[in-house]
């Protein structure tokens, strides 16, 4: 069983909001996306990522128009092609919509089958889980940070995160024909808590403080509340979004 709660805020600076969520508890289903691009554009892209995903799972089908990874079970290639058919349909609009080229979004989602955990991610929008061993990270960023530690593990993460091109992007939901869906897979145990957030969370709140908001308190909607509370205390810079969800 799951249950979740969500919390999204534009933040102190930002005029709009282009972060969006959904959840449906019972597909065991959660979605993050953080859009982005001109003129509400990334609002449309985080809405259509995360449209896209819970249609996709609130239906029955199976088939694989993007092919079959044998490397992921039959719920880890439903959860790819859910993220490579919502690509799809924002390429797609990008391209024949005059007002939303460019806009493109990131995307973490979850989903709960039985005592499995199965997640799909593109861009820097990220799954923690929260387990008797303590919170770690399920996904791992697509962003030229990451990119560079990846290459110079010697790299100092302090300086990267202060050079100009920290904030950008490797890889975005709706910028190609083909994006790199990447699908992580893992058990649950009973009081496990799965949080998901967009980069207006994560980048003032570091894992150790993210741990203890979440152990404070086994209610998913008291937790997403404190921790979008704190970013904005933080003076986040950017639109936040935080989804708790409790597998019982």
């Amino acid at each position: 069983m799951l249950s979740a709660f969500g919390v999204t805020d534009k933040g102190r600076i930002r005029l709009s909001n282009e972060d969006c969520f959904g959840i449906h508890e019972q597909l065991g289903l959660a979605v993050v996306a953080d859009g982005m691009g001109g003129n509400n554009a990334g609002e449309v892209a985080a809405r259509m990522a995360v449209d896209a995903v819970v249609e996709y799972f609130s239906t029955a089908e199976s088939d694989w128009p993007f092919g079959f990874d044998p490397a992921l079970s039959p719920e880890g290639n439903r959860m790819r092609t859910a993220i490579l058919l919502a690509n799809a349909q924002i390429l797609e609009s990008s391209i024949t919509i005059d007002r939303y080229a460019g806009m493109g979004t990131t995307v973490v989602a979850m989903r709960v089958t039985g005592s499995q955990l199965v997640c799909g991610h593109v861009g820097d929008s990220r799954l923690y889980l929260l387990s008797r061993a303590g919170l770690r990270q399920i996904t791992s960023d697509d962003s030229w940070v990451a990119a560079m530690l990846a290459s110079d593990p010697a790299a100092n993460p302090e300086l990267l995160r202060q050079h100009p091109m920290r904030h950008a992007l490797t890889n975005v939901v709706g910028a190609r024909t083909r994006t790199e869906a990447h699908v992580v897979e893992t058990a649950l145990e009973p009081g496990d808590v799965m949080l998901l957030t967009t980069d207006g969370v994560h980048e003032v709140i570091d894992d150790a403080r993210l741990e203890q908001l979440l152990r404070r308190s086994s209610d998913p909607a008291t937790a997403a509340q404190s921790i979008a509370a704190m970013a904005l205390a933080r003076e986040t810079r950017d639109n936040l979004t935080a989804v708790v969800a409790l597998y019982s």
